[in-house]
């Protein structure tokens, strides 16, 4: 089992992934470890996010760069915050959450976990960047 993922060995494992064909979802991304339900990815898209909604609930933890990260319910309910490096980010399952407008040296490691639903399914209130989506800055 892996303890520690080094940034440069997760930097190269994007490489290879994408160079193989073997990325998640095809984007710049590679999974770095695995333990239960939890997998832990880096992500390093480059000039747009094409990620979809996930099963999972997930958190992003900013390595580098800066943008916005949008979130809703639905393509006509998106919310949009700042972040930068440092910054957790709590999407909940079934959200459409994307990074817009980001930097070239955007990376963001992503942690992934729960059940397919995410661990609080069915609540599809107002999402509201201060209650069930949390923005964290360390800045």
């Amino acid at each position: 089992m892996n303890w520690i993922s080094p940034i440069e060995n997760a930097r190269d494992a994007v490489a290879s992934a994408l160079a193989a064909g073997t990325s998640p979802f095809g984007l710049p991304a590679a999974q770095l470890l695995e333990h239960g339900s939890m997998k832990l990815f880096l992500y390093e898209p480059r000039g747009v996010d094409e990620q979809p909604v996930h099963e999972q609930d997930e958190v992003y933890v900013i390595l580098s760069g800066s943008g916005r990260f949008v979130i809703g319910w639905s393509e006509d309910s998106l919310e949009s915050v700042s972040f930068g490096p440092g910054d957790a980010i709590f999407t909940p399952a079934g959200a459409v959450h994307r990074f817009e407008d980001f930097t070239d040296d955007f990376a963001t490691w992503v942690i992934m976990y729960g059940s397919s639903g995410g661990e609080r399914p069915g609540r599809q209130q107002s999402i509201g960047l201060e209650s069930n989506v949390g923005i964290k800055s360390a800045r």
